[in-house]
């Protein structure tokens, strides 16, 4: 087992810079440095404002920066020295060529590769952190083999992340597993000692799991479809929900008491999967299995995709519908944008999906989120993407709040699409009066649920997810001409 003083991280992003901070403040005989060829973003890390929120994260950093964690753009430098080598840089989906819009780009990967391959020497443990193909370490290794000097051998590990945005620290300070894949030979089986032991300073043997390179990359894989299937199969189950008169909560919590199945990831919600991991990761699976030739399974987990898409698309046809079927210049208050509450992430948040079908409608949307920037928002609302029939409307017709009052100010509906917990507390009597009449709340991640006998009360009428409220104006789908549930979503900015 070699010998780790020094470990080098390549990618500053939510994965490697959260890990890191762990890994340095959980051995603190280890100096671990962080680099990345983004200049802001490192400057960031090495500020009071960190370039990502996580709860927990800026103590952790605050506590070790300096000491044994380091930021830097000197990548060469860094790897020279490290002993392990992580990558951690993002494997986006291709947005053309073949694969384009499910196999994941593995350009950085392999620029990350080469640049090892060009200034290493001795012995280094090169790991991936990054979510990637099956067999992409053994595209590593050949980049690798290929670029051979006398004094320098490397061996190759998978070593998936499964963190969730909003618990990454305390994910990272007790996980469920941590999954460490390598080379059966007996090279391989050293490295993956040396790097189970690096974890076994904080992590109980019992929960380090050694594998086969490929059955790690896999396992990342099958365990983001199977989380993303149960969140569109509870979804499929909302929408039936509110054509029957069951409340979706109930189901859930009804099936959840059953022990082979669990309460977990059964919360239906306009959300359906967002953030980085979990479509990414499931189009990625269903491009493997056609390349593969294996067609049933690739339908099989493209329908997983498929109810995540119907579920935005169905949820903005009912904001339609309720406000007499037109949204035309309209304001709508959209409460919060991030993917999920206690990140300030919006890849592939439902509220960017939302916000387009709407604006396809000619709606005025006037948007707050507690963490998420003003840049941020107009970036994923581009006026290239916004409006496909009318561009010229673009980001005229966005605005963004300071505050959930002046975003609710004299508007005709509030559309809560983030579980943020002030959304629970706000001041709805003040926010019912300074709205025009009828005044709707659509709350798209039921978390009003305790409080819709008072907002009946007060005069609105309120519309959620999975569960029929309002009788006055019920919704019904077939009358909406405007939006096409059976068509394709809007496609996401490309930077």
């Amino acid at each position: 087992m070699a010998l780790v003083k020094r470990i080098c991280c390549i990618g500053a992003g939510y994965v490697g810079g959260p890990t890191c901070s762990v890994i340095a403040q959980m051995c603190p005989e280890l100096t671990v440095t962080v680099v990345d060829v983004n200049e802001e973003r490192i400057r960031a890390w090495n500020s009071e404002q960190l370039p990502i929120f996580e709860p927990g994260l800026q103590e952790v950093v605050e506590a070790q920066r300096g000491v044994n964690l380091f930021f830097s753009t000197d990548i060469d430098q860094a790897v020279r020295e490290a002993d392990i080598i992580f990558i951690s840089v993002n494997t986006p989906t291709k947005t053309f060529g073949l694969g384009k819009g499910r196999a994941a780009d593995l350009k950085y990967i392999e620029a990350c590769a080469r640049r090892i391959a060009q200034v290493a020497t001795g012995y280094k443990i090169v790991v991936e952190k990054s979510t990637v193909p099956v067999r992409a370490a053994e595209s590593i290794q050949r980049i690798f083999s290929a670029n051979t000097k006398s004094d320098l051998s490397f061996q190759v590990l998978s070593n998936p992340e499964f963190l969730a945005e909003g618990t990454a620290i305390s994910d990272l300070k007790n996980p469920d597993r941590v999954l460490i894949g390598g080379d059966e030979t007996p090279e391989g089986q050293r490295a993956i000692k040396t790097l189970s032991s690096i974890y076994m300073r904080w992590v109980p043997q019992t929960r380090i799991i050694t594998t086969n390179t490929w059955s790690s990359e896999l396992s990342k894989l099958a365990a983001n479809a199977f989380l993303a299937q149960r969140i569109s199969s509870i979804n499929s189950i909302s929408a039936l929900c509110e054509v029957t008169g069951a409340d979706v909560e109930e189901v859930a919590h009804a099936i959840g008491t059953d022990q082979r199945i669990g309460n977990r990831f059964l919360k239906a919600s306009v959300a359906g999967f967002g953030g980085s991991c979990f479509q990414k990761d499931v189009l990625n699976l269903v491009y493997l299995c056609e390349a593969l030739n294996l067609p049933e399974v690739a339908r099989y987990w493209q329908q997983v995709i498929e109810i995540n898409e119907y579920q935005r698309r169905r949820f903005a046809a009912r904001v339609v519908s309720c406000l007499f079927n037109t949204v035309t210049d309209k304001k709508i208050a959209l409460l919060g944008f991030a993917f999920k509450k206690d990140t300030g992430d919006t890849r592939e948040s439902s509220s960017i999906y939302i916000s387009k079908y709407l604006m396809d409608e000619g709606a005025h949307l006037h948007i707050y989120d507690p963490k998420v920037k003003k840049e941020q928002i107009l970036q994923d609302l581009s006026p290239s993407t916004a409006s496909a029939e009318k561009p010229e409307q673009g980001l005229s017709l966005v605005s963004i709040a300071s505050d959930p009052y002046e975003a609710c100010d004299n508007a005709h509906a509030i559309v809560i699409c983030t579980e943020w917990d002030i959304f629970k507390e706000l001041d709805y009597e003040r926010i019912y009066q300074a709205m025009l009449k009828p005044a709707f709340i659509f709350d798209g991640r039921r978390i009003l649920d305790s409080l819709h006998g008072r907002l009946q009360q007060l005069g609105f009428q309120v519309e959620t997810i999975g569960k029929r409220i309002s009788q006055g104006l019920p919704f019904a789908a077939s009358t909406i001409a405007q939006l096409d549930l059976q068509a394709p979503p809007l496609k996401k900015l490309k930077l």
